[in-house]
């Protein structure tokens, strides 16, 4: 018998494939966000009504035909010694004339992503720092931020290196503008 000679692995590979093989529990995810695992718990209904409430306001009144994933995987560039991020926001959107996710597999590039949506849960950290970090490492062009513990929405734009220099917030009750490709203004009184 021959012995095969294989290349040791990287403790970034390693990670990499211990993540890519977790079976979650139903309704669970599972992300590798900046070298750590993160597993979450199913949303509550407040959660997954602020969504809606974007997604519809999306659909009626983005200049730019939008599509709406709410459990896509996205593979990022990482930081550091890392593996590649892989996320999966709250929401992505992405032009609906790109069909960015026809045929797209479990983990998908994020290249053509408008804007991706997060909705603070039980540990808003995550969303406001390192997924936030993620995305403008990433290049993704808008991040919205609902942030019910602070009872604001807030739009990060402009990507560079590891943040999104532009930021503008605003408290629930407040519109907020989305930029183009959508043009328009998201309205909050909902989210009260």
């Amino acid at each position: 018998m021959t012995a095969v000679a294989h290349a040791p692995i990287t403790p970034a590979e390693g990670l990499l494939e211990i993540f890519l093989s977790l079976d979650t529990p139903e309704g669970f995810r599972a992300e590798l966000i900046e070298g750590e695992i993160v597993v979450t718990p199913p949303p509550d209904g407040d959660h997954e009504d602020c969504i809606e409430l974007i997604v519809n306001q999306v659909y009626g009144r983005s200049r730019t035909g939008m599509q709406f994933s709410g459990n896509k995987g996205l593979r990022l560039k990482s930081g550091g010694g890392c593996p590649k991020d892989h996320v999966i926001p709250d929401g992505t959107f992405a032009p609906r004339a790109l069909r960015l996710y026809r045929g797209a597999d479990s983990w998908m590039p994020c290249d053509g992503v408008a804007m991706v949506l997060e909705v603070t849960s039980t540990k808003p950290k995550a969303d406001r720092e390192a997924k936030r970090r993620c995305y403008a490492r990433a290049g993704i062009p808008l991040y919205l931020l609902v942030d019910r513990e602070a009872s604001s929405v807030t739009l990060f734009s402009e990507p560079e290196n590891d943040d999104y220099p532009e930021l503008c917030t605003r408290p629930f009750g407040k519109p907020l503008k989305i930029p183009e490709p959508f043009a328009f203004d998201l309205e909050t009184a909902d989210f009260l």
